[in-house]
């Protein structure tokens, strides 16, 4: 896996957003297939529940990092399930 806790973009991250990124990134090191979407929906979830948004940077910055040394179908799989998770929260914070 990169090196991504040094990107200059975590520079200014509030710290509960980092230890959900870590968080997320360990679950889903080694990990393909199925297993992938349940940990994204989990980590955006959980990031609800406490009151943390993340900005589109942020989630471009997660999707990259948990994308890293998958395949193009599981990386498709993430991003179905970020779409699936967007249009959910979409309709219940209205």
């Amino acid at each position: 896996m990169i090196d991504w806790i040094n990107d200059p973009m975590l520079q200014n991250m509030d710290p509960l957003k980092i230890e959900l990124i870590k968080t997320a990134a360990a679950q889903v090191d080694g990990k393909s297939g199925k297993s992938l979407p349940p940990i994204l929906m989990s980590l955006i979830m959980s990031a609800n529940r406490k009151g943390i948004r993340f900005s589109s940077d942020e989630m471009t910055l997660i999707l990259g990092i948990l994308k890293q040394g998958k395949s193009e179908q599981e990386q498709k799989q993430i991003d179905k399930t970020v779409e699936m998770v967007s249009a959910m929260m979409t309709k219940y914070q209205k």
